[in-house]
């Protein structure tokens, strides 16, 4: 026999036969997190441990299949119990086993919160190297492998359903909650322990976000994260605080990062926005004093304003503060996309209102300047509806302005790329104002408002107050609304009743927008 038949033969042996597959129980097994990861450990090699991204494109034929899909072809489990690395996966089967333990190390109920985060920071040392595929494999072992035991759970769940109506309900119901704490729960609180674990947890989730659509075993970890945040980051434990041009200018470089509304285009575009008539406003969490995780951008006038530009004119002079009535929330932006589901954006309007009446008790309206991201990309859908909705005459003159005999969908959308240049007479200008009052007063999915942020502004209880024609003629403004802006109004004294209005899927429009609609 040749050296060739030799091996083959050999690893032949290795592989398992079908149905030899066997639940493997893994026990703790002590080793430190830099012999493993580092490839210092004698009884596994360093090609091994630190496995490198390339090596399968090399190896492998070329394929247009997704690292994630190639992986899927054995569970998590069999992974687990397996000998050999299978195809592309990111961890072998060893190192994966030996990941789990370095994990159950972290979550060790044997040891102090304080040394179980000095674990996880070893732990998350290794993640910031690892390659996107290793770091996948290390959430489905968070989501898997610490879920709460069932056979616990349905123990407690039998407990308080026979113990209902007795004295020992209230201590049955207690047992039930423990039972539903999930080991990856306190495995999440340990990396939230270290300096650094919580900005760690941010990122974590957002890497993760991409991938819960096509892998669902993913959605416990997700869901424990959204959990935990929403806790860790209540709005009770959250501090408000002014960003001014005295402000450090690593805080500022996060404004001109994180903006998310109108692009911040230099040092003086950052500074006109923090001039004497404007004010800043973020809130910011103990644990990370240096990062907004949102912040709103303010300007204080004499009246209600019909276009951005001139919020943005770096050569404007300041207005008079002695005169301001009008505090104008011109920009709103999220910071961390790890916080996905929790909304900050209400109680920071609130709180930065009552801050500004505090320092200017002559401000006595309250609203916004704001885009429709969502408009032009409806209007392409639905322009045919829309077109429905006119009468003989109004058509009629629509497509004489058009120049388009019979009128359609296509010429119009065509004549609107020269929606800057019609003027006040233009049918076509009166139809594309027509069409954006009914998109932001009527146009629902799942009982609330399509547009994003009609959806946020009327949820947080304030109503569309005015549309502007040329309110940002930029390109983003034109490509998402034709230029048009909006200016949602905050009543303080009806933002209960408009945010009930809301509740019941009945938008708060004025007047001068309800009019104007169809």
């Amino acid at each position: 026999m040749n050296t060739s038949d030799w091996i083959t033969r050999s690893v032949s042996k290795l592989l398992p036969t079908a149905g030899s597959m066997q639940k493997v129980t893994l026990a703790p097994v002590e080793y430190s997190q830099s012999a493993i990861y580092m490839g210092a450990d004698n009884n596994v090699s360093t090609a091994e441990t630190r496995p490198t991204p390339t090596a399968a494109a090399v190896n492998q034929p070329s394929t247009s299949t997704s690292t994630s899909e190639r992986s899927t072809s054995r569970s998590l489990r069999e992974r687990l119990a397996g000998t050999l690395r299978h195809k592309d996966e990111a961890l072998s089967p060893r190192l994966l086993r030996r990941t789990l333990t370095e994990l159950q190390t972290v979550v060790d109920s044997q040891v102090s919160e304080v040394e179980g985060g000095r674990r996880a920071s070893q732990f998350a040392l290794w993640y910031a190297t690892a390659s996107p595929a290793q770091r996948r494999d290390c959430w489905l072992l968070m989501s898997e492998q610490f879920a709460p035991d069932p056979d616990i759970v349905e123990t407690a769940r039998g407990h308080y359903e026979a113990a209902q109506n007795t004295p020992d309900a209230g201590q049955a119901e207690i047992s039930l909650r423990r039972a539903l704490v999930s080991p990856r729960s306190r495995l999440l609180q340990r990396f939230a322990a270290f300096p650094e674990g919580m900005q760690f947890l941010l990122g974590l989730r957002t890497e993760l976000l991409p991938h819960l659509k096509a892998e669902k075993r993913l959605l416990a970890l997700d869901g424990e994260l959204e959990n935990l945040f929403s806790s860790w980051f209540d709005v009770a434990f959250l501090e408000l605080r002014r960003i001014s041009w005295d402000s450090p200018a690593s805080l500022i470089e996060k404004l001109i990062k994180y903006e998310a509304v109108h692009d911040i285009r230099g040092w003086n575009d950052i500074k006109n926005r923090l001039d004497s008539d404007r004010r800043c406003y973020g809130f910011f969490h103990p644990q990370l004093p240096n990062e907004p995780l949102i912040f709103v951008e303010v300007a204080l006038l004499d009246k209600l304003p019909c276009a951005i530009s001139p919020l943005l004119d770096e050569a404007a002079a300041p207005a008079d503060l002695a005169k301001a009535t009008t505090a104008i929330f011109y920009s709103i932006s999220s910071t961390q996309t790890g916080l996905r589901g929790m909304s900050f954006g209400d109680s920071l309007i609130k709180r930065v209102v009552e801050t500004l009446r505090a320092e200017f008790p002559r401000l006595r309206t309250f609203a916004t300047l704001s885009p429709m991201p969502g408009f032009r990309s409806w209007l392409g859908k639905n322009v045919t509806a829309m077109l429905a909705r006119l009468d003989e005459k109004t058509r009629a003159a629509l497509a004489s302005a058009v120049g388009a005999q019979p009128l359609a969908a296509a010429d119009l959308l065509a004549a609107a790329e020269q929606a800057q240049s019609l003027d006040a007479r233009s049918p076509l200008r009166h139809f594309l104002m027509q069409c954006a009052a009914h998109y932001l007063g009527h146009e629902l999915a799942q009982g609330k408002p399509l547009d994003p942020v009609t959806r946020f502004h009327l949820g947080n209880g304030a109503r569309v107050e005015r549309l502007n024609w040329g309110g940002d003629l930029s390109a983003k403004g034109f490509k998402q609304s034709y230029g048009m802006m909006v200016n949602y109004l905050y009543d303080l004294k009806r933002l209960d009743k408009y945010r009930a209005q809301f509740a019941n899927s009945k938008l708060a429009v004025s007047s001068e927008v309800e009019t104007l609609g169809f």
